[in-house]
């Protein structure tokens, strides 16, 4: 593993030798990089590094145990930014680049000393989420940061309450980032996930939180009071992109939890590892998705009144409650989406979404379920057919009783300037890179 910071005395003298320059003051993050270039002969690991994927596809590690790895994009240069979810040494970004054009990372570069989720670049900025702020550090003329970048702070004192206090993010192309401030709360009860306890009328958390936020990109130290509330009834979305295609967001919302546990006479295991839906929303300003009042079974196709509500598992009536344009399994948690613009893959994949499943915690007695990424074709901004697997086999296993079981976790998805697929993972901390083989 190469560092850049013990590259500079072979900068130098190579400077030195070519230039005859008697003394220079250098910052080594300045220089171009050779890039993960178009056409590249990429070559996959053994056994697709353990991944099943659709014929035609090749798939290998190009980073391993980075830490809690979250969300991820990739640059016009092919640097790979990384979020983590807990600061490594100090270190909560990571900036991974190939030197040597073989498709693989061999330099890290780490900065900004905070823990979160969210990252996106656009323009000649990165931006980066902890879970209460949202900073963005100036890109130089090479498309990287500098050494020790100090970032600007777009907002702070976004609500931070332990539970769902991801601050994932999407941009879109008329200067707004739009933040998930996610609920505080299973399902706004009065005792929360406690077993008899009512839910809240009206509910409170949704002064605050259960929904998404815009802000400006052009203001900075905005709090989360100077932003407009975008959509509410949103429990907590992890995952969520722009559709460049509509101009629309998307989001990919985490159902509620524990219909078994605490409504026993409703609604048996089963049911309640399958319900409620994972679900994914075509988001407009104003939208109400119907937390915690409401809930989406697949099963059904409808949103169904909450039994902390008076709800009975059949009861529906949810006037002015937008339904999602795709239904999901319940708790295989959704922790990103990507819609694919690249040329690589086959046509079918163009302007689709990919979702990274993180895998579920809570369908015990039953076998835990997701710890995959699938595809959804879309055409013309819509979902034209049926949700498929695309990359399996991450959890390196058939069956996942707990989810610390799990060898991976997919956690976020960026494509790559040449248009392959990087998933990143979250138990293992390994940057996977899927490619098609033309």
């Amino acid at each position: 593993m190469i560092n850049y910071r013990n590259q500079s005395s072979i900068v130098m003298k190579n400077i030195f030798h070519w230039a005859g320059i008697a003394l220079i003051s250098l910052v080594l993050l300045t220089i171009p990089v050779s890039c993960n270039s178009h056409g590249q002969n990429l070559k996959a690991d053994k056994k697709n590094a353990g991944l099943i994927l659709p014929e035609g596809f090749g798939a290998f590690v190009v980073y391993d145990n980075l830490g809690r790895a979250r969300h991820l994009v990739v640059n016009k240069n092919g640097d790979v930014f990384v979020k983590l979810s807990h600061p490594e040494a100090g270190e909560g970004i990571f900036m991974l680049s190939d030197t040597n054009s073989d498709g693989r990372i061999d330099t890290k570069y780490g900065f900004g000393d905070y823990g979160g989720t969210g990252i996106e670049l656009k323009d000649k900025y990165l931006y980066a989420s902890s879970n209460s702020a949202v900073y963005r550090y100036l890109l130089n003329d090479n498309q990287r940061v500098s050494n020790n970048p100090e970032p600007e702070i777009i907002v702070s004192g976004l609500v931070e309450r332990r539970q769902h206090n991801s601050k994932s993010m999407a941009l879109d192309n008329d200067g707004n980032i739009y933040v998930n401030i996610g609920a505080y709360s299973n399902n706004c009860q009065e005792d929360d996930r406690t077993k008899g306890s009512p839910g809240m009328m009206p509910c409170p958390i949704l002064d605050s939180a259960g929904g998404i936020w815009r802000f400006s990109t052009t203001k900075l130290n905005q709090t989360q009071q100077s932003g407009t509330r975008y959509a509410t009834g949103l429990r907590n979305v992890v995952g969520f992109d722009w559709n460049g295609q509509t101009g629309q967001l998307y989001v990919m919302q985490h159902g509620r939890d524990m219909l078994h546990d605490l409504y026993p006479e409703l609604y048996d295991v089963k049911t309640s590892a399958e319900l409620p839906s994972e679900a994914m929303y075509a988001i407009n300003e104003g939208d109400d998705a119907g937390w915690p009042y409401y809930y989406y079974d697949q099963l059904q196709k409808k949103n169904i009144l909450a039994p902390e509500y008076g709800g009975d598992g059949k009861k529906g009536g949810a006037e002015g409650i937008i339904d999602p344009v795709v239904a999901f399994p319940g708790h295989i948690a959704p922790n990103d989406m990507l819609f694919y613009t690249g040329d690589m893959f086959p046509e079918r994949y163009k302007n689709g979404a990919f979702v990274a499943f993180h895998g579920s915690w809570n369908r015990a007695p039953l076998v835990q379920e997701g710890f995959n990424v699938v595809f959804v074709p879309f055409k013309d901004g819509k979902p034209t057919g049926e949700w498929e697997v695309f990359a399996d086999g991450f959890a390196g296993k058939s069956k996942v009783e707990s989810p610390g079981d799990a060898k991976h976790r997919p956690c976020g998805l960026a494509q790559g300037p040449d248009g392959s697929l990087y998933v990143s993972d979250d138990a293992g901390g390994t940057i996977f890179r899927i490619f098609y083989k033309k």
